[in-house]
């Protein structure tokens, strides 16, 4: 079978929402994809809002940065974090974790099956 660039469903992707003008977005961008080398069976992707409005929509992220995990077909984080390293580390560990609830809205749900067709 020859090798797929998709990625596959179990693999953890790590998405960060935010928008280029955001200056906390700015400075933690570094730090966001520093835990690429950590967890290298994840996908990181940064998703500028505005420059992407088609995808995110009709999802409004007002706040910075944004996260979305998603793993097995099913966002199992969406929210607002602060930006630190140690806190989306956790959060990381935390949503790939057997017993993760997977997100019940939606929205959040198709976009996270949007992302994951990238």
């Amino acid at each position: 079978m020859p090798p797929t660039t998709e990625s596959a469903p179990s693999e953890l992707l790590i998405t960060c929402l935010c928008a280029q003008w955001c200056g906390t977005c700015t400075e933690y961008h570094p730090l966001f994809t520093s835990l690429q080398a950590e967890f290298a069976d994840a996908r990181f992707l940064w998703v500028d809002v505005e420059d992407e409005a088609d995808l995110v929509d009709p999802i409004e992220v007002e706040n910075f940065p944004t996260i979305l995990i998603e793993q097995g077909g099913s966002a199992r984080f969406f929210g607002t974090v602060m930006p630190h390293l140690e806190t989306l580390r956790r959060l990381i560990q935390s949503s790939a974790a057997v017993d993760a609830r997977p997100v019940q809205d939606t929205d959040v749900q198709a976009l996270a099956q949007r992302l994951r067709g990238r």
